[in-house]
């Protein structure tokens, strides 16, 4: 195939300008933020997850602590009903056995106060575990939200970059001819399509041609479309290619 070196040179711009666009296209489908973003969600649901389960055990201490304070409003009542009936009866043997029952209620309530004391004690340590946990999900919420803002923010830049690329492309992919430009789109499958020769170095892989290689290309015409060894895209030449 044969085409005029500035049809060939228009090539190396259409290439610059699809690096471009991959590039664009990579960080407004995947901008450095998602990977992170992405482990904070999973870290939030872990986190979620084991506050519900300390909400639980603050909840059943919280439940214990009521039945509690109930059974010591039943024993205080209990109490000052015995205590009404021993003042104003006058068998020693009732008074006898109410004053045992007031001693026996009054035991049941320092157990009881006891227990209150061990329920607050350990409900007031899940309270602080809730807090802790909600204190974490709020920090991986903060990060998470930071990210997210700068996701989006570098979106929307690669958008931009990615729509006015596209434009440039299309407007100087329209200047080349329709064969030539077929033939570099079917070569940017696998290769850079159209890279310069600099100093017999192919830009789009890096290679330094060989000799023989050299050889070949001094002995192609001008718009004699020719292709790198190695990577198969198409040499542009130029002054500096070294040939």
């Amino acid at each position: 195939m044969n085409a005029s070196p500035p049809d060939q040179r228009r090539l190396i711009e259409v290439a610059a300008l699809d690096s471009r666009i991959r590039q664009a296209d990579q960080a407004r489908r995947n901008p450095p933020q998602a990977a992170r973003v992405h482990d904070l969600l999973a870290r939030r649901q872990e986190l979620s997850q084991e506050l519900a389960t300390r909400l639980g055990a603050r909840d059943d201490l919280r439940t214990e602590l009521a039945r509690i304070e109930s059974d010591v409003a039943v024993v205080d009542a209990r109490s000052a009903r015995d205590a009404d009936r021993l003042a104003s009866s006058s068998n020693p043997k009732e008074a006898q056995g109410l004053e045992s029952e007031i001693a026996s209620l009054a035991r049941r309530k320092s157990d009881l106060e006891d227990g209150e004391l061990e329920i607050m004690e350990r409900l007031e340590a899940a309270d602080a575990a809730v807090a802790e946990q909600e204190s974490l999900i709020a920090e991986t919420n903060a990060e998470g939200a930071d990210l997210s803002a700068e996701a989006k923010r570098i979106v929307a830049e690669a958008t931009a970059v990615f729509d006015a690329a596209s434009r440039d492309r299309a407007a100087i992919a329209a200047t080349v001819p329709a064969a030539l430009l077929a033939y570099y789109d079917k070569l940017a499958t696998r290769s850079a399509g159209a890279a310069v020769l600099s100093q017999r170095t192919c830009e789009g892989c890096r290679m330094v041609l060989a000799g023989t290689d050299l050889q070949v290309l001094r002995q192609a015409a001008e718009d004699q479309i020719v292709n790198c060894p190695e990577c198969g895209c198409i040499l542009v030449r130029g002054e500096d290619s070294g040939l």
